[in-house]
């Protein structure tokens, strides 16, 4: 019978290290995040949201549910997001003309300029871990399954 110990090792340290290099490389970007975020008056949840709003594919504007999915969170958790938001005047809502129970989550102007300004500090971070991040995904991408 073969023991942990006895068996040949699944991975190899350079495995660890790289896996290791992306989920740090990746927290160090969502810490940033969360404290740009801050800086700017909103929680990173909200930021996400204004992001996950502007950034739906194919127009402007989410529903309550959709806003849920993109942010893995519960229905009745976005419509409190979006309440908050819509309290600091980031967000409008509007019944959909085709289903009036169906509800239109739209930035305003002013969410819009926020969104903005946060995306152009995170470009900017994203600049500098783009190379660590990008040899860590390449390494990935070519490593072999093994152990299955």
């Amino acid at each position: 019978m073969s023991t942990y110990s006895d068996a040949e090792p699944v991975f190899t340290k350079a495995d660890y290290e790289m896996f290791a290099t992306l989920r740090y490389t990746l927290r160090r970007f969502l810490r940033f995040s969360e404290l740009t975020a801050l800086a700017h008056g909103i929680t990173p949840q909200q930021y996400q949201a204004l992001q996950a709003i502007q950034g739906f594919p194919g127009r402007d504007w989410v529903t309550m549910n959709e806003l849920a999915e993109r942010l893995q969170i519960q229905s009745h958790s976005a419509v409190g997001l979006v309440n908050r938001l819509a309290k600091k005047e980031l967000v409008t809502r509007q019944a959909t003309p085709s289903n009036r129970r169906q509800v239109q989550v739209r930035l305003t102007p002013a969410g819009r300029a926020l969104l903005d300004r946060l995306m152009t500090a995170h470009l900017a971070e994203w600049r500098q871990l783009a190379p660590r991040m990008q040899e860590a995904l390449l390494r990935f991408a070519r490593m072999e399954t093994r152990g299955e």
